[in-house]
């Protein structure tokens, strides 16, 4: 993962003391994400959908971010959590929601953060 400002500190200084281990899964990350035909937005979704199995907070922001990058749209990433909500029941699908919303809120105020400045003062 090259690093950028969305990865939590926490990763950074994991990623600083044990640099071999790190290489070695975001190595396994990647041969399993070019092993086969699903493209970046589909295998994200997926990547999504299992943080949500797991409840894993951090996971789901972090597949959300990765998926809109790959191009995926809010609307897809909802879809993707809810429909695994028979699988994962209503209350996992709920958490994951309101965790893949907080990502979304921060990109929606972002893009409107950059609208007003490229309209400029009013």
């Amino acid at each position: 993962m090259a690093r950028n400002k969305t990865a939590p500190p926490e990763y950074w200084q994991l990623k600083q003391r044990y640099p071999g281990f790190f290489d070695a899964v975001e190595a396994l990350g990647a041969a399993a994400r070019q092993a086969g035909p699903l493209d970046a937005k589909t295998t994200q979704l997926v990547q999504l959908g299992a943080a949500a199995a797991i409840r894993s907070e951090g996971a789901v922001h972090s597949h959300v971010r990765r998926a809109l990058a790959a191009g995926a749209t809010a609307e897809e990433i909802r879809h993707a959590v809810i429909s695994i909500t028979s699988t994962i029941g209503f209350p996992n699908a709920r958490a994951a929601l309101s965790w893949a919303d907080d990502v979304l809120a921060k990109k929606r105020a972002s893009k409107k953060s950059a609208g007003r400045a490229a309209i400029g003062p009013g």
